[in-house]
């Protein structure tokens, strides 16, 4: 006769079959329903910069494709904090996603208390792509060379001023970066987006700006701003005539913008695939790639563990730059 125990183990075995084969009908169902409703891409800053530009492109290919539309819901201020905390703290069911950027990484340290943690609130998507800023003066600023800045730096310590389109911002670090190494003291002066600062430099009221290369090359061509380098250790194919700032007096200079894609860290892993899959599909397209290389913005597509350990590198990364820099925390 069949020992009890026996006939508990069976039928607990029968449950846990049930079970798993009810989950995987339910994870499979999950990923074939998603999207169910239009998609939100939070960007964390003001319409018609970098991030702005890649979030935008690449809800307009989604939107081509899938059944629902993907919204553009630009959400700025604090630093990209608004924005950013509004999606950590989203339903994650995979319809309200960020489009981050550098100060998602820097603001883990630039904050005393941010609110959120870009690590364990966000669960890494794919990193899209990686822009390098153009370091321009006004034309009136007498340098044509990041040596002859430097010297110039030197000479008027304390006078010269670099615009950004605020604290915490790729270009905010580009120029701490370039005042650590160059062993200067340009002074940093935030604005509320890059449109602002652009307009202040090629008015005069500024001296300088790591700004990105549709934002700045047209006034180089123009005569109003004059290029220096490129803040990425390789020349850009949207501006090859430009030299890289290590080559041109700052050796071993590097100091790039990335754009990410991420989620509320809860959701389902099946909707996370799908995003990542597709995504990463879309960006490779060659029409996609040619739009974005045209801008000055390189496509990465990278895997959702590669982009994890990229974002936990920048993290640590900023964290001695800020440190180095003495940038005061917020």
């Amino acid at each position: 006769m069949p020992d009890l125990t026996d006939h508990r183990r069976l039928l607990r075995t029968v449950l846990l079959g049930c079970c798993s084969a009810m989950l995987s009908t339910a994870t499979l169902t999950l990923a074939q329903t998603y999207p169910s409703r239009p998609i939100r891409f939070v960007v964390p800053y003001v319409p018609g910069g970098g991030v702005d530009f890649v979030g935008r492109t690449v809800a307009q290919k989604l939107t081509e494709i899938w059944s629902h539309p993907v919204i553009v819901d630009n959400r700025p201020g604090a630093g990209t904090n608004i924005g950013s905390e509004y999606v950590a703290r989203a339903v994650a069911d995979g319809h309200t996603l960020l489009v981050g950027g550098v100060p998602n990484a820097v603001n883990m340290t630039l904050y005393r208390k941010p609110p959120y943690d870009v690590i364990r609130d966000f669960a890494a998507i794919t990193q899209l792509s990686t822009a390098p800023n153009v370091l321009v003066v006004h034309a009136s600023v007498p340098v044509r060379s990041v040596k002859e800045l430097i010297a110039l730096a030197k000479l008027r310590r304390g006078e010269l001023l670099y615009a950004s389109a605020g604290i915490g911002s790729s270009n905010h670090l580009s120029g701490a970066l370039f005042n650590v190494m160059a062993n200067v003291n340009i002074i940093h002066v935030p604005y509320k987006g890059g449109g602002a600062a652009v307009t202040d430099l090629v008015a005069g009221n500024i001296s300088m700006y790591f700004g990105t290369t549709p934002s700045t090359v047209p006034f180089v061509r123009n005569g109003r701003l004059r290029a220096l380098g490129v803040t990425s250790a390789k020349r850009s194919a949207a501006v090859p005539d430009i030299p890289t700032i290590a080559e041109s007096g700052l050796p071993g200079y590097e100091q790039s913008a990335w754009h990410g894609l991420f989620a509320p860290a809860a959701t389902p892993q099946t909707i996370l695939s799908k995003l990542q899959n597709e995504v990463v599909r879309i960006i490779s397209l060659p029409d996609m790639v040619e739009r974005f290389t045209a801008q000055g913005v390189n496509v990465v597509g990278s895997s959702s563990e590669e982009f994890a350990l990229y974002l936990k590198n920048d993290v640590a990364k900023y964290a001695k730059l800020v440190k180095a820099a003495n940038i005061p925390i917020e």
